[in-house]
């Protein structure tokens, strides 16, 4: 006896039946293409095209490109059956290649089970003409709206809000009601605003405006421009109101995006000049020597990074005082390669160690306490340096390539904060907590304070200054050797690298006082955030000071090159800020009797 099914299992059952015929029936991207390969009716090839429309499916792509680059072919058989095939792989002594079916995608099996091989020759490829071109184009279009990765459709929707493609509006506006990702969101509604903005209807326009307006993007300052125009030119008060408003709200944020960014590049700048003045504020304010080869140790560093990439990669060979000395390579790839930096760090710091040690024991040593005799020797030591460069690597700037991890960019609100100068700042903190761990905790930290503060005293104590030293002047040039590995991920390595910073590295210790890492750390961002802001803002203020008698046309000129101006000004500043404090920001107090 059979019992019969409830009502509503009954209901359930059929309903999953129906869904899974109708997604059965439903075919697939490759196999509407495959249909339209087939069909010769040209407007039918169109609409099942069309029909791919917003449709995710990775096929798509390399389907339709295959199609219009002729690599699409109609296989007749013997009983005029017609199959669309792709031929992969590479060919064999008679040019035949292996077919893979198009409406599957797997390989296309003779009755045995074997991949079958067809010649190029002996195919048709598949026709297309402008229309179907057209079709397909607005396919590839927006088959990346429908991607699974969130920039891929941030990209495809920003390329068709600047394009102001109305055709696309009603996809856009199917998008933003399913995508739940608030940078892409963000986007849709940017993209359907701009293209809004062409709408003939005022209250389409007005509402578009104000859209943007609350969205601000710096993208749409043109289209704004050109909508306020139209409008005055028509004399609609209402949509030309709406325009300025909208366009003085993307001001308002440019101006807030420049000058964020104007104090990152600041803040990048200040962590460079913190680490590169750091070494020189330990040495100079230990042992009172002006070394003006501290720039030659920050190229050592970035030089090291250079060479540690090439033995990572292919190596290369390097002219040697007229030999040719190979530097074989580990041909690494992939995660190997690309931590060639990490690698590159300590080695920076170890190898400009090692020459400011050699440095000190060779030439130093012997000019302590005669700061005249130790600036010249060392400014001839880095000419020496400078041209050893030359002899190695050429007068040429070599390029050092910025691993992954650091090459790309981190958008805020606007705002581009490149990877690699967040390194800098974020390895900046680090080593100022390492110095200061050094300085405070560790026995060699204990005799270069107690060597700073009385020299004489340390000696009759039992401390050997000498090795005291010879340990910091190593300390410092290493710590120079890291500034150059961080410069050789923002701009080229040459010979004279160092010759741009070491003026600047002396302002920072000067100016935060001799031997105060404290101090250093201070004017190094405040003389890096205050250069960049400089460079930034008077190209725009100078033309207004064109009423100073004598004095406006030279500022309106100097402000031409805004670098140069901002030096000058900084410079300028800073022996102001001394004429009022000699001494800098902190003041080292010494019992040495001779200071």
């Amino acid at each position: 006896m059979t019992h019969p099914l409830p009502c509503w299992l009954r209901a359930v059952l059929a309903g999953l039946f129906a869904a899974g015929a109708l997604a059965a029936a439903e075919p697939t991207p490759r196999q509407i293409i495959a249909r339209a390969a087939l069909t010769e009716d040209a407007a039918q090839q169109r609409a099942l095209i069309s029909s791919l429309l917003g449709r995710a499916d990775d096929a798509i792509v390399p389907l339709l490109e295959a199609w219009r680059k002729d690599a699409l072919f109609l296989h007749t058989a013997a009983d005029g059956t017609k199959t669309p095939v792709q031929l992969t792989g590479d060919p064999d002594a008679t040019g035949a290649r292996v077919a893979s079916r198009v409406d599957t995608g797997g390989p296309w099996l003779d009755a045995s089970g074997r991949p079958v091989r067809l010649n190029p020759s002996e195919l048709t490829a598949v026709e297309h003409n402008t229309s179907l071109r057209r079709a397909m184009k607005g396919v590839l279009d927006l088959v990346d709206l429908a991607a699974a990765d969130p920039a891929k459709r941030l990209k495809a929707i920003q390329a068709i809000g600047l394009a102001q493609d109305a055709e696309k509006l009603p996809v856009l506006q199917g998008r933003l009601a399913t995508d739940s990702v608030p940078a892409v969101r963000r986007a849709l509604r940017e993209a359907i605003a701009l293209i809004q903005l062409k709408d003939a209807r005022d209250e389409v326009k007005l509402a578009a405006l104000a859209e943007l307006r609350e969205l601000h993007p710096l993208a749409s300052a043109d289209f704004l421009q050109r909508a306020l125009q139209e409008a005055r030119e028509r004399q609609n008060a209402a949509v030309a109101g709406a325009a300025r408003a909208a366009l003085r709200a993307v001001e308002d944020h440019r101006t807030t995006v420049d000058f964020l960014g104007t104090l990152f590049r600041g803040l990048s700048l200040g962590s460079i000049l913190l680490v590169a003045a750091l070494g020189l504020a330990i040495t100079f304010g230990l042992m009172r020597v002006i070394n003006m080869a501290h720039g030659e140790m920050i190229a050592v560093g970035a030089y090291t990074t250079y060479l540690v990439q090439n033995v990572f990669g292919a190596g290369l060979t390097i002219p040697c005082f007229g030999l040719s000395v190979p530097l074989p390579g580990l041909n690494l790839s992939g995660a190997a390669y690309q931590g060639y930096f990490l690698a590159a760090l300590p080695l920076s710091f170890l190898s400009a160690a090692l020459v400011g040690i050699a440095l000190e024991r060779s030439v130093i040593q012997f000019l302590y306490r005669r700061p005249l005799e130790s600036l010249l020797a060392t400014w001839g030591v880095s000419l020496v340096l400078q041209q050893g460069f030359r002899l190695m690597f050429g007068a040429n700037n070599v390029q050092v390539s910025s691993p992954s991890y650091l090459s790309g960019n981190w958008l805020i609100n606007d705002v581009i904060l490149g990877w690699n100068r967040v390194f800098v700042i974020g390895f900046a903190i680090l080593i100022v907590f390492g110095m200061w761990l050094v300085l405070t905790k560790t026995p060699l930290g204990l005799l270069i304070r107690a060597s700073m503060q009385n020299r004489t005293m340390a000696s009759c104590m039992g401390v050997s200054t000498g090795r005291v030293n010879l340990l910091t002047f190593g300390l410092g040039s290493g710590l120079a050797g890291l500034a150059g590995a961080f410069l050789s991920q923002i701009g080229n390595v040459g010979p004279s690298l160092g010759q741009g910073y070491i003026i600047d590295s002396f302002m920072v210790v000067v100016v935060g006082g001799v031997g105060s890492i404290g101090g250093t750390i201070l004017s190094a961002f405040g003389i890096g955030g205050v250069d960049q802001v400089l460079q930034q803002y008077l190209p725009s203020v100078a033309p207004g000071l064109g009423w100073v008698p004598g004095l406006g046309g030279f500022l309106q000129n100097l402000a031409q090159d805004a670098a140069v101006f901002g030096k000058i000004l900084v410079l300028a500043g800073i022996i102001l800020f001394l004429q009022w404090r000699p001494a800098g920001l902190f003041v080292i107090r010494s019992r040495g009797l001779e200071d």
